[in-house]
C-alpha cells in the first residue's frame, strides 16, 4: 500500500546501533512518513479543524434550536454528524468544549445534547433566491406565474399549480414557529416541515444527506410519517437520487445547472487536494510501468542481438553470408574478364543457369570482331529447362 501512493508516503531508513549478537554489521531499519506534500495538508487540517470549532458548535446550536424540545439523543446525532463535518469524537470534546451553549444529560433514551442559551441571530432561516430577470427573453411583466425547476424536469400542470400555491403563502419561520401549533397534514405544517429539512441541508458540507438520517429526527424535528413523499413532492426545493442502496437528498439551491456545488465547504477543499495528490501518485506509477515495459523490450532486443554474436562480438557465421556466391571459378571469371576470346565459349560447354552454343555462328567470324553485337543463331537453356530456337529475323 506503500508503494501504491507516493505521493503520500515515502520510506527511509535511519542507523541503528549493534546488538551485541550483530556488533560488528551497521544495521538500518526502514520508516515510513508522509511526503512534504502531505505533511502541509494534513498541517493545514488540523489548522482548519481547530479553527472550525465555533462553527461546528454554532452548528450544533442551530440543531437544537429546531428541535422542538430543545434536546437531540448523541446516539441519533452520530448519524449525522459526517454529513454535519462533526469530527468522530465530538461527543467527548466537542460537546464539553462549549458549555455556555449546550450541556450532555442523561434521558431514559441515553446522552443527549441539550441548548442552554438561545442566540437570535442564528435563528434566521435561509432565504429563497430570486429569479434572476436577466434569463427572461422579454423585459416585461409575466402573464402566468413562473416556476423555476431543474433542467429536464416536466411536472403535471395540476403539482405545478400546487407548486406555485406553496410558494406564495407566507413564509414559516423553523426556529420560532411551534409545530403544535398547526393543524397536522395542513399546507402550513408541511411548510414548515419543508424549511426544516431546507436548513439542515444547507447546515451539510456537501448539502445532502440520506433520507434515512432525516427519519431518524422526525419526532424531535415534529416532521411528518411521510418524509420522503413530502421531499418528492417538492420538486422545486429538494432532488432525491435513487442510487445506491438507500436514497439520498440533495437541496437544489446549493448547486448550479452543471450539477457543481455553488460554495464549497474548506473541508472539501482540502480532500479535492488529498484526492489530486492521489490521482498524481496514481499518474506516477502508470509512466513508471510503461517505462519498465519498454525498458524490457529493449533489453529483450539486446539479448537477442547478443545471441547473434560472438563472444569477441563479432557476427556469427550462420550460412547465409555467401548465399549468392558461385562455386564455379568459371562463372567468376567469366564476369571479371572484359576482354574474352570467343574461343572460351566451346561448343557444348554447359553452365549452371545457361548454355551458348554458338559454334555453328561463329565460323566464319573473324576472331577480332566483337561477339555480342552480331545477332544469334539459337540458344538452349540448361536440362531443367526447355529449348528454343531464335533465328536473325527475331532480332
Amino acid at each position: 500500500m506503500i508503494h501504491r501512493y507516493p505521493t503520500i508516503f515515502e520510506l527511509f531508513t535511519i542507523p541503528t546501533p549493534p546488538t551485541p549478537f550483530n556488533a560488528t554489521k551497521s544495521c538500518s531499519q526502514l520508516c515510513v512518513r508522509l511526503t512534504p506534500a502531505a505533511s502541509a495538508l494534513t498541517a493545514q487540517e488540523s489548522n482548519l479543524k481547530s479553527a472550525l470549532s465555533n462553527v461546528l458548535a454554532a452548528k450544533l446550536q442551530k440543531l437544537l434550536m429546531l428541535s422542538s424540545h430543545h434536546r437531540l439523543v448523541l446516539s441519533k446525532l452520530a448519524h449525522l454528524a459526517p454529513d454535519l463535518g462533526l469530527p468522530p469524537n465530538f461527543r467527548s470534546r466537542l460537546c464539553n468544549e462549549h458549555p455556555d451553549k449546550f450541556k450532555t444529560v442523561d434521558t431514559s433514551y441515553g446522552r443527549a445534547l441539550e441548548l442552554i442559551s438561545w442566540n437570535p441571530e442564528l435563528a434566521r432561516p435561509l432565504s429563497f433566491a430570486e429569479v434572476d430577470s436577466r434569463e427572461l427573453i422579454v423585459d416585461r411583466p409575466l402573464k402566468f406565474k413562473r416556476l423555476k425547476l431543474q433542467k429536464g424536469l416536466n411536472l403535471k400542470r395540476r403539482h405545478q399549480d400546487f407548486l406555485i400555491r406553496f410558494r406564495e403563502l407566507p413564509d414559516v419561520c423553523p426556529y420560532t414557529t411551534v409545530a403544535s401549533e398547526l393543524r397536522k397534514e395542513s399546507i402550513e405544517a408541511e411548510k414548515r416541515a419543508c424549511s426544516v429539512v431546507r436548513e439542515i441541508l444547507g447546515m451539510t458540507v456537501e448539502k445532502r444527506t440520506l433520507v434515512d438520517h432525516l427519519t431518524h429526527f422526525r419526532k424531535d424535528f415534529a416532521l411528518p410519517n411521510k418524509l420522503r413523499s413530502m421531499i418528492i413532492r417538492h420538486r422545486e426545493l429538494f432532488y432525491v437520487s435513487l442510487k445506491g442502496q438507500r436514497d439520498s437528498v440533495f437541496l437544489v439551491e446549493g448547486f448550479d445547472d452543471n450539477g457543481a456545488l455553488l460554495e464549497k465547504d474548506q473541508s472539501l477543499v482540502i480532500k479535492d487536494r488529498l484526492m489530486d495528490l492521489v490521482m498524481e501518485g496514481k499518474r506516477i506509477r502508470r509512466e513508471r510501468r510503461k517505462s519498465e515495459m519498454n525498458n524490457d523490450d529493449i533489453s529483450n532486443f539486446i539479448v537477442e542481438s547478443e545471441e547473434a554474436y560472438g563472444d569477441s562480438g563479432e557476427f556469427y557465421d550462420d550460412g547465409f553470408e555467401n548465399l549468392f556466391e558461385s562455386e564455379d571459378p568459371d562463372w567468376d571469371s567469366h564476369f571479371d574478364s572484359d576482354h574474352e576470346s570467343d574461343e572460351q565459349l566451346g561448343e557444348g560447354v554447359t553452365r549452371d543457369f545457361w548454355i551458348a552454343d554458338a559454334s555453328s555462328s561463329l565460323r566464319g567470324i573473324d576472331a577480332r570482331s566483337e561477339i555480342w553485337p552480331q545477332p544469334l543463331a539459337s540458344c538452349k537453356f540448361s536440362e531443367h529447362s526447355r529449348s528454343c530456337d531464335t533465328s536473325v529475323d527475331d532480332f
